[in-house]
């Protein structure tokens, strides 16, 4: 069940990386600026929900307070951009982006479940 459930928030993260990144490179303000990112928040808020039913020895770990931060900073930079603070919204969206790199780097260590399963998965471990 936690393999289960590794693979589908692998999957979610995988595609709010890519169309993140996209997102971030694409022209501000155009409908597809606008369609990309409120796709991305839903892969993110839903990535942070996800995470919640993973846990280690039935317990919460650190890597679950990147997941509250995620629920946070979301809402606060959709906030931003519903009152017009863009300059906010972006610092916010860009935050929680790097955020999502970086939390992706370490997960993908063989020695955590996700990057063990990965990793052995394509055959190097």
């Amino acid at each position: 069940r936690r393999d289960a459930g590794c693979a589908v928030l692998a999957a979610v993260l995988l595609a709010a990386v890519a169309l993140g990144g996209a997102t971030l490179l694409m022209k501000k303000g155009t409908r597809l600026h606008r369609l990309f990112g409120r796709t991305w928040v839903a892969l993110m808020l839903g990535a942070a929900i996800i995470s919640f039913w993973i846990r280690r020895n039935g317990d919460f770990s650190p890597i679950h307070l990147l997941s509250i931060a995620v629920i946070v900073g979301v809402s606060m930079a959709i906030y931003a951009v519903m009152r017009g603070n863009i300059r906010a919204h972006r610092r916010g969206m860009m935050a929680t982006y790097i955020s999502l790199v970086i939390a992706g780097a370490f997960t993908l260590l063989p020695q955590r479940r996700l990057g063990y399963l990965v990793w052995h998965s394509v055959g190097l471990i």
